[in-house]
């Protein structure tokens, strides 16, 4: 890379620092005179510092003999050194919505499925279809492999393990946390990195910035790909150890199917006496901010082992979920779920911790 005020080589790349002008830049055919393509490369991008392809004014020029062919692979080179390639093994709809946002961001992306017709979609956009694993795990540094389960992504990959060598391979299939150690472990024996995934998204949110991705496995691997990772959300790096993304990933699903069966009992309790699940539900989404509080404090309880009924204690909460199955069984809504948290909470008061926070009932979830 040179200087602007340097001239500029066949096939080179020219620094553009900010504020400059396209008329102190040159390029020709031979590294000797001056043309009119660095103008039109640098044309109403000046006001920031970039690296720029230098790409013909036109289909000839007559100061330098260069082609718009030749203009057009200099920009290829340039889209392959600031977008790595990658390949995607699984078209269902996570698989697709993968590709679909390596494909948006600029990533040049081949694509395989078991059937190859699920990939006609993303191939009209731009992606190269596979004829073959092999093939796909050829065409790029980083594949990525969204499939049913751990036994089908081995199913798929195994075969293909010497070719895998070298490269990174991202697991973002479902599995637990063993499967993930032990995936990790088989990428050591074989030469190449491994990275476990978790999306905490539907397929519809991949890509958006907002889009947690858990990543846990090699450290090396992921700072090598973070930007190409970051096509499909926020890359969360959760450590070198391989299991946790899956960890994480099923204890968040966890704590969603918890809030999902809540906010239900709830509003079918609401619903009872005519109030809609939309008015509602505004207020039960402000009031989960409150609780989100109230967790912050409780994982320092946790950490410590010691729970301070500073706030609320057990005992009071105990008389609160009474009224809550009071009124629910009075409306004839399912009570299984308020029950299940009044039955801990009374086994705890009745240990002698009813004047602990309900951080308490932690140890009773470790004890089941």
């Amino acid at each position: 890379m040179r200087d602007a005020e340097h001239r500029a080589g066949d096939g080179e790349f020219v620094h553009v620092p900010q504020g400059e002008t396209a008329s102190r830049i040159g390029y020709d055919g031979d590294g000797d005179d001056s043309c009119a393509h660095a103008a039109e490369a640098t044309a109403g991008i000046l006001r920031k510092e970039a690296v720029l392809p230098l790409s013909a004014a036109s289909a000839r020029c007559e100061g330098c003999s260069r082609t718009e062919k030749d203009a057009d692979r200099a920009d290829e080179e340039f889209v392959s050194m600031s977008h790595e390639k990658v390949s995607v093994v699984g078209l269902g709809q996570m698989g697709a919505a993968l590709a679909g946002a390596f494909l948006a961001a600029g990533h040049p992306t081949t694509v395989w499925n078991r059937t190859p017709g699920k990939a006609d979609a993303l191939v009209e956009r731009g992606a190269v279809r596979a004829g073959s694993v092999t093939e796909a795990v050829a065409a790029s540094e980083v594949v990525v492999v969204c499939v049913l389960d751990h036994a089908a992504a081995h199913e798929l990959l195994d075969p293909v393990t010497a070719e895998l060598a070298g490269r990174t391979l991202v697991n973002l299939t479902s599995g637990s946390p063993e499967q993930a150690r032990e995936s990790a472990a088989w990428g050591d024996r074989n030469g190449f990195a491994y990275l476990d995934g978790g999306i905490m998204s539907t397929p519809p949110g991949v890509g958006n910035p907002a889009s947690m991705i858990l990543y846990s496995g090699s450290p090396d691997a992921f700072a090598a790909h973070r930007e190409t990772l970051r096509a499909l959300g926020d890359p969360i790096d959760l450590g070198a150890d391989a299991g946790l993304a899956s960890l994480y990933d099923t204890g968040l699903l966890g704590l969603m199917w918890s809030v999902f069966g809540g906010w239900l009992q709830a509003t079918a309790l609401v619903g009872a006496d005519g109030v809609p699940a939309a008015a509602f539900t505004p207020l039960a989404v402000r009031w989960l901010t409150a609780v989100s509080g109230f967790m912050d404090t409780y994982a320092a309880q946790i950490d410590a082992g010691h729970y301070p009924g500073d706030d609320a204690t057990i005992d009071v909460q105990l008389a609160a979920v009474e009224h809550l199955l009071e009124a629910s069984r009075d409306r004839g809504v399912d009570v299984r779920l308020p029950e299940l948290h009044r039955e801990l909470m009374a086994k705890a008061s009745a240990a002698g911790y009813g004047t602990d926070s309900y951080a308490r009932l932690i140890e009773a979830f470790r004890k089941a």
